[in-house]
């Protein structure tokens, strides 16, 4: 199926994941990060709109016309690598979702005819974890009597210890329990060997193959903790009755297991600076360095163990300008991952205008990091459904004095994806009044959504004055027919600036 099509059957969140999904072998692991920054951001957020879509019934036309037109769930339609990180991905979650969903699910997945064998495998060992009595072993008929031969050669014919007894019988002997300790005993086997065992491929192509495949899962399993921190704590109110409250309780210290020694020293010494009253001299701000030798999921856990969003504002000027020494040099993911820990929370929360300090923070680090400011920050809370006048304040000062023509056009482009408000109109409206270079083809899709979400503000004085400056300012952009177009939409406009903007419009359309 065509990529493009496939998104457009998706909403704004769920087309992330989907893109996630389709990113190689590592799609459940970044789809994961996906879902988590959704969370951050949208606390109330749900996989129920992502995985209803993916099992609507969708009509399919056969490349052989003698074929006939078939009807299948969309989830089918999509390549097998989509589907295995699908269900690593679920497997990840499914403990904080509700049982049926994930059972709907894995029944549109039963309709492919032609499955892969880790897609089955890790469906019968999802239906096992639900409670789904499922008896069928997660390996093949095949697969198992190669597993056989290849103990046999191992340990010899007459032996019953070693791999031997690990494939004695075909039935699963203690439910899901034996249904992972083998799925666990071929991921520990060397790719050389299962490469033989699998539906008769090429020995070197398979062994790359499930190389990367047990790569990934790897990785995934090395995230599997952390997620279960994170998901269950937000999710906890949502997960399904049987589910034991024990299951959804976080670690205590195995966030802490991914951080080196060294960090986690500095962390107890940066806990003492934020919490200290007195001044701090150039060797207290030298301990910010170890940002620097951190990745992104180790500053998050960094940014949690500090608690930073939680951090008092009248701290943040002092961190951020420890953090912005010229000492230090952070990389593109870890910025956007300290900024996103650090500000998110406590801009999504203003319910007044921000305070000095907290502007002071978030000027000086967009100054430094322009390109994660607008992707942990401002993107987010464009698309925060409860922004309001004090983010939109915010957000305009940071327009006017902390971005640059460039990182304005990104942000423009970011008011696409999203449903406008009062609060995003006047975030618009800054935009156009710092007249970034704005190119033809950008200006038309600009045009199109003002034409497509304009309906819904016709009483409002912020769309009409920003219509305006699109008209007076931006008036050698406009063609025939975008003219056409505003005309359409200016005459449902019914504030004292009627008048005013079809009058622009017509001097454009005189000139």
């Amino acid at each position: 199926m065509d990529a493009g099509v496939s998104l457009s059957k998706f909403d704004g969140q769920s087309k992330l994941l989907v893109r996630s999904l389709l990113c190689g072998v590592s799609g459940a692991r970044r789809a994961l990060g996906v879902f988590h920054r959704q969370q951050r951001a949208n606390p109330g957020v749900s996989l129920s709109n992502f995985i209803e879509s993916l099992c609507r019934d969708e009509i399919t036309c056969p490349d052989n016309k003698a074929q006939p037109v078939t009807v299948k769930p969309l989830v089918c339609l999509f390549p097998p690598l989509f589907k295995q990180n699908l269900l690593s991905f679920i497997y990840l979650v499914y403990r904080v979702l509700p049982r049926t969903t994930v059972l709907h699910l894995l029944k549109c997945l039963s309709q492919d005819p032609h499955p892969s064998p880790w897609v089955s495998a890790l469906v019968r060992q999802l239906e096992r974890n639900l409670g789904a009595q499922s008896q069928e072993p997660l390996h093949s008929p095949l697969c198992s009597q190669r597993l056989k031969e290849l103990s046999q050669r191992l340990v010899g014919g007459d032996e019953t210890g070693g791999w031997a007894k690990c494939f004695v019988g075909q039935g699963v002997e203690s439910g899901s329990q034996s249904g992972s300790s083998e799925l666990g005993t071929q991921r520990k086997r060397k790719a050389s060997f299962v490469t033989q065992d699998l539906d008769g491929e090429e020995p070197r192509q398979q062994s790359k193959r499930i190389k990367m495949d047990i790569c990934g899962n790897e990785c995934l399993d090395a995230e599997e903790q952390s997620a279960k921190d994170e998901i269950s704590g937000s999710f906890e109110r949502d997960a399904p009755a049987e589910t034991p409250a024990e299951e959804l309780q976080p670690a205590s210290d195995g966030r802490c297991d991914i951080l080196p020694e060294h960090i986690q020293a500095s962390v107890l010494q940066i806990k003492e600076l934020l919490e200290s009253q007195t001044d701090w001299d150039q060797s207290s701000m030298d301990v910010f360095k170890v940002l620097s030798e951190c990745g992104p999921s180790q500053v998050e856990v960094l940014c949690s163990m500090l608690c930073l969003p939680d951090l008092p504002e009248q701290h943040l000027p002092k961190l951020c300008s420890s953090v912005l020494a010229p000492t230090s040099d952070l990389s593109y993911s870890t910025a956007t991952t300290f900024i996103r820990s650090l500000l998110l929370k406590k801009v999504l929360s203003l319910s007044e205008p921000a305070s000095r300090c907290l502007v002071t923070a978030v000027t000086s680090l967009c100054r430094r990091w322009p390109r994660p400011m607008c992707h942990a920050l401002i993107g987010p809370v464009l698309e925060d459904k409860n922004i309001g006048n004090p983010q939109a304040e915010l957000l305009n000062r940071l327009i006017d004095g902390g971005l640059d023509s460039h990182y304005r056009l990104l942000v423009l482009q970011m008011t696409f994806r999203i449903e406008w408000s009062e609060a995003v109109l006047s975030i618009i409206h800054s935009l156009l009044d710092s007249k970034p270079d704005l190119s033809d083809e950008l200006f038309t899709q600009f045009i199109e959504q003002l034409v497509s979400q304009g309906p819904q503000f016709t009483k409002s004085v912020k769309f009409a004055k920003m219509t305006l400056t699109v008209l007076t300012k931006y008036s050698s952009y406009v063609t025939a027919a975008h003219k056409h177009s505003l005309h359409s939409c200016l005459m449902l406009n019914e504030t004292f600036l009627k008048k005013s903007v079809q009058g622009a419009l017509k001097r454009i359309i005189h000139s």
